[in-house]
């Protein structure tokens, strides 16, 4: 086995490790020396692969925003191609949601690692935003936008805060469900939660489209 691949599957254990925690704990919480530990290797070797923690978290999130990336633009060019009539938009931008919501279902890590920065974990790495979330929501508010128009809907919709709103509550629900009348955690993975969840959802993003100011 080469040298070249030992390092790359160091790296990608580190990377998973450090995936993990960051998403658990936050950044704050978080050590250098609790990722080695937890792949078996010491603070000098995890600096080696990856630098010291700032770094790593970089990567870490760099890692979760591609992967935010590429199911957000598939959904988007899915949604793209869409009847241009209102009902064909309607019925693509709910397509949107779900997509969105089963990428956070799928890879729970993602939205945990945002919700942790929600938080302001790791607020001095502000440049993450910046290069990352930034970016991807004017360029998915502004797809939508564009969608919107050609079918001639939401013309007073504030398309910015209803893409941020998909975000929160898809983030939020992936992550704690629901509390039911009793006091207990009805989780994303519980079907009628997850039913529930989602035609409330549905219904608040037509709402907004169907506004009249």
């Amino acid at each position: 086995m080469s040298s070249q691949h030992d390092d790359g599957h160091s790296r990608e254990r580190i990377l998973a490790a450090a995936t993990r925690l960051f998403a658990e704990r936050g950044y704050d919480a978080t050590s250098t020396r609790a990722i080695g530990e937890a792949v078996g290797l010491n603070i000098a070797t995890v600096a080696y692969h990856v630098g010291a923690k700032p770094e790593l978290y970089r990567a870490v999130m760099r890692r979760a925003h591609l992967a935010q990336r590429e199911a957000v633009t598939a959904a988007l060019r899915r949604l793209d191609a869409c009847a241009p009539t209102p009902g064909g938009t309607r019925a693509g931008l709910l397509g949107f949601v779900d997509s969105y919501l089963a990428f956070c279902l799928d890879h729970p890590e993602v939205p945990a690692l945002w919700m942790r920065r929600w938080l302001a974990e790791g607020g001095e790495l502000a440049e993450i935003e910046t290069e990352f979330a930034g970016p991807l929501v004017t360029e998915v508010a502004a797809a939508v936008r564009a969608v919107l128009d050609r079918a001639g809907l939401g013309a007073g919709a504030d398309v910015e805060l209803l893409v941020f709103t998909i975000v929160w509550t898809a983030h939020s629900f992936a992550q704690a469900g629901v509390i039911d009348p009793d006091g207990r955690r009805r989780g994303p993975r519980d079907l009628p939660t997850f039913d529930r969840f989602r035609r409330h959802l549905h219904a608040v993003v037509t709402g907004v489209l169907d506004r009249e100011d």
